[in-house]
């Protein structure tokens, strides 16, 4: 019975150990087959689409550049003269030397955004060595040179009845002391070359020429080794010398003219003739002087020339009176500064096209007061003097002078615009 008994437990321990074999071997084989199903790649596996390829539209086109448009202002004031009561307040003993600035201080920010501020230098600026006067003969400490610089101009004309004051001396040493003030001088010459050289002052992009002539010199010749020395008005010359400036690439041109009589305060023919004849014969601003007096301007039509459809037009200021002077009654202490502003306009396919908008005028009053024995000087550009409403630096009769003749000269120099039925830029 014990070795029955023990058969079958022999029996029933082997058949258990086969199970265990069995199943051993059957998870094994589940496992391996799992990871050969995870580094297999699925039947139903597919790879990701290729992107897909489009073409470009072609780019928008560049939009045509627009119009390339300049701007630049001109300031020009009448005359600068210097009689000698306008001296001793000036001259600092300490310093061995004159200073005019306080002439300027209350016009010097009038320009402060000009392009170009040209005036008439009426005297010379010859040295102490060869005497200072005034009238009628004028010769004027070179310090004004520089103050002129500081008060923000940059051109002057040199072409007038005083030029030879100090004979060929005197021309030269102007020259000098404004050249070295940085200050560019037109209407005399030292030598041929320089006075066949065009006068071109660039501003911004915009190219403007300038020239200057005189009706005479007070009876003085000019010498004659040297008639280049001064210009003197003679029309031919004048459109010339204004063909070569537009040839030399000039894009507008002033012409500064000294003539009229003195103390009208309306131009007589042989000014109207000139200048319009400048006009005429290509410039595009005259500016007067001589009159010390303020005279009124026009708006002169060229129908039809310069190439353009409707012809073209040009300023003609005949006189702007007197910038500072010791002058006194009858307006000769008055003057105007006249502002331009001047436009360049280029076209993508390179048409130019230049234009003016109407001036502006700034009446001017020399005030002149005297303190201990001296009379002080100070140039006065009214409209803003009354637009200040403290109105505590001068009496109540000066101001009362001073609304008289803001208006009595804004309607002065205006007094041909009817008739010329000006209304438009002009154009060049």
């Amino acid at each position: 019975m014990r070795a029955s008994v023990r058969k079958w437990l022999l029996r029933a321990a082997f058949l258990a150990a086969v199970s265990l074999v069995a199943v051993f071997a059957a998870f094994l084989g589940s496992a391996w087959q799992e990871r050969k199903d995870e580094a297999a790649p699925s039947a139903s596996y597919s790879p990701p689409p290729a992107p897909e390829t489009r073409t470009a539209p072609p780019p928008s086109p560049e939009p045509p550049p627009g119009p390339v448009v300049r701007e630049a202002v001109l300031y020009a004031v009448g005359d600068i003269m210097v009689h000698m009561p306008q001296l001793p307040a000036y001259y600092d003993e300490a310093a061995g030397k004159y200073d005019f600035s306080p002439w300027f201080e209350d016009v010097r920010p009038v320009f402060a955004d000009g392009g170009w501020v040209a005036g008439n230098l009426e005297t010379v600026l010859a040295g102490a060595d060869l005497k200072y006067s005034g009238f009628p003969r004028f010769n004027s400490p070179p310090e004004l040179a520089g103050n002129l610089r500081e008060a923000g101009f940059h051109v002057l004309s040199t072409a007038n009845n005083h030029s030879l004051d100090r004979g060929w001396a005197g021309i030269v040493r102007t020259l000098e002391r404004l050249r070295e003030a940085g200050i560019v001088p037109v209407g005399t010459a030292e030598d041929e070359e320089a006075a066949r050289r065009p006068v071109i002052v660039e501003r911004s992009g915009i190219r403007l020429g300038f020239l200057s002539y005189t009706y005479g010199t007070n009876g003085l010749p000019v010498p004659k080794d040297k008639p280049f020395a001064v210009n003197l008005i003679d029309p031919e010359r004048i459109r010339a010398d204004i063909a070569r400036t537009r040839e030399a690439g000039a894009d507008f041109v002033a012409v500064f003219l000294h003539f009229g009589n003195e103390y009208e305060k309306w131009p007589n023919d042989f000014q109207r003739d000139i200048a319009r004849g400048a006009v005429e014969a290509g410039a595009d601003i005259i500016l007067g002087s001589h009159p010390h007096v303020v005279q009124p301007y026009e708006i002169w039509s060229v129908p039809g020339a310069g190439g353009a459809e409707n012809g073209r037009r040009g300023l003609i200021f005949y006189s702007l009176g007197n910038f500072i002077s010791n002058q006194t009654g009858n307006g000769t202490d008055t003057g105007l500064i006249v502002r331009v502003r001047l436009t360049r306009t280029e076209t993508a396919d390179g048409r130019v096209t230049l234009s003016w908008d109407l001036p502006q005028f700034v009446p001017t009053w020399v005030h002149i007061q005297k303190q201990s024995g001296k009379r002080h000087y100070r140039i006065l550009p009214l409209p803003r003097i009354l637009n200040d409403d403290r109105r505590d630096r001068f009496t109540p009769d000066e101001y009362a002078r001073m609304e008289q003749i803001r208006k009595e000269t804004e309607a002065h120099v205006r007094s041909l615009e009817a008739s010329g039925g000006w209304t438009a830029p002009g154009r060049s």
